[in-house]
């Protein structure tokens, strides 16, 4: 694998002025998560004009007219997952497919023209698998794939959604990933540089204090184990039975979750009394909340799709200088071994739960946290994407 240090030394100097235009698809709505796609572009140098895809998404807000988040321009556009489940069975029929398919392929032409972003010197950059073989036919100057999860070991994923990626793949001329792993399974053209850009954290946003504690927090007295992240790929199981081994302490999770209802069916852990669930919290306010954890837990589920993974939460407690500990459930966890607690079973991760508190390590973590700057990633990613297109387009 390419590191991004291999290129730079023999390149001639690139001009940072000259105007690039990007339409990235994305997977996840801008303002409901916080992710990399986020973090990256938010950093990109002013001569860069964005457009953001977003899905549509039961039960959430969406942008129907394009809005500015800095200077990306974000608007929804439905498409293929979208579709009801039940009518969605009806994708498995290529013609049907093809037909549903396109609303959402005019609307989403109709605002690449309107902002601007219609002319074929433009990138194209791609998360949601479900644009694949439409964003493969796009016309542009330098076409790639930020491979930020193992988007085919979703549930639910359909049989044909594999060829979508695959078609997209086959016209990459970059890839950047978040790990190895996710690298190895992707079947990709020879030739084609991978650019191993993992997640990162905004070092000063969460290690900063915040002297004023979370009023929803004021009535959860003693000590607090918390988690905060997307609660999907949480392990429930092993949150209950943290939480019944421990009862003196305070399990507190915070994130949205994807699946509607999601807390309501956790049956597992909603009735225990020291399990407090506050659900999505702003990114601006989360430091605040994580300051106040005495124990940040990592209790995710080992499975094929986090493997893969690289969790920007690991840093982002880091930063914060809290005690960590984690499932070992990707070699990122692994890597991190030096400054977190790493447990290989269920059992021992609530074993460990003593022991991981009384870790009074802060500035190692921090030292550690440090080394993963979102901007040092953003300028990376916009370095790699100017020389690519450059070689492209002299």
């Amino acid at each position: 694998m390419n590191l991004p240090s291999d290129r730079g030394a023999t390149r001639s100097p690139i001009s940072p002025f000259r105007p690039f235009r990007l339409v990235w698809f994305s997977e996840i709505q801008w303002d409901f998560l916080s992710t990399r796609k986020q973090r990256l572009l938010a950093r990109f140098p002013d001569n860069w004009s964005i457009l953001f895809i977003e899905p549509f998404a039961l039960g959430r807000s969406h942008h129907w007219l394009p809005v500015k988040r800095g200077r990306v321009w974000v608007v929804s556009v439905p498409f293929l997952k979208s579709v009801p489940f039940r009518i969605g069975r009806l994708l498995d029929i290529p013609l049907l497919r093809g037909l549903l398919s396109l609303p959402g392929i005019l609307l989403m032409l109709f605002w690449v023209t309107v902002l601007g972003f219609g002319s074929s010197d433009r990138i194209i950059g791609l998360s949601n698998v479900y644009w694949g073989r439409v964003a493969a036919l796009l016309p542009c100057s330098l076409r790639f794939y930020d491979a930020n999860d193992d988007h085919l070991a979703f549930p639910d994923t359909p049989a044909w959604l594999k060829g979508s990626l695959d078609r997209y793949l086959s016209r990459v001329h970059l890839l950047f990933s978040v790990s190895s792993e996710l690298t190895s399974q992707l079947k990709l053209p020879t030739g084609v540089r991978t650019v191993e850009l993992g997640n990162g954290v905004e070092f000063n946003h969460f290690a900063v204090p915040r002297p004023d504690k979370p009023v929803a927090l004021s009535g959860i007295k003693g000590t607090i184990l918390g988690y905060a992240g997307a609660m999907d790929w949480i392990d429930t199981a092993l949150i209950a039975a943290t939480a019944r081994a421990w009862p003196e302490y305070q399990i507190v999770l915070l994130g949205p979750a994807y699946e509607r209802e999601w807390w309501n069916k956790q049956e597992a852990i909603n009735a225990l009394p020291n399990v407090h669930y506050f659900g999505k919290i702003d990114y601006a306010e989360l430091p605040a909340w994580v300051q106040r954890f005495d124990l940040a837990l990592m209790p995710l589920l080992a499975n094929r799709l986090k493997g893969v993974s690289h969790p920007n939460k690991l840093y982002e407690y880091t930063a914060v200088g809290v005690p960590v500990l984690s499932m070992n459930y990707c070699s990122a966890v692994e890597r991190a071994r030096e400054v977190v607690h790493v447990a290989t079973s269920q059992e021992e991760f609530v074993r460990m739960v003593p022991m991981a508190l009384a870790d009074g390590r802060v500035e190692a973590r921090q030292a550690f946290a440090r080394l993963h700057s979102w901007d040092a990633l953003a300028a990376t990613m916009e370095q790699e994407l100017r020389s690519a297109f450059l070689e492209r387009c002299p």
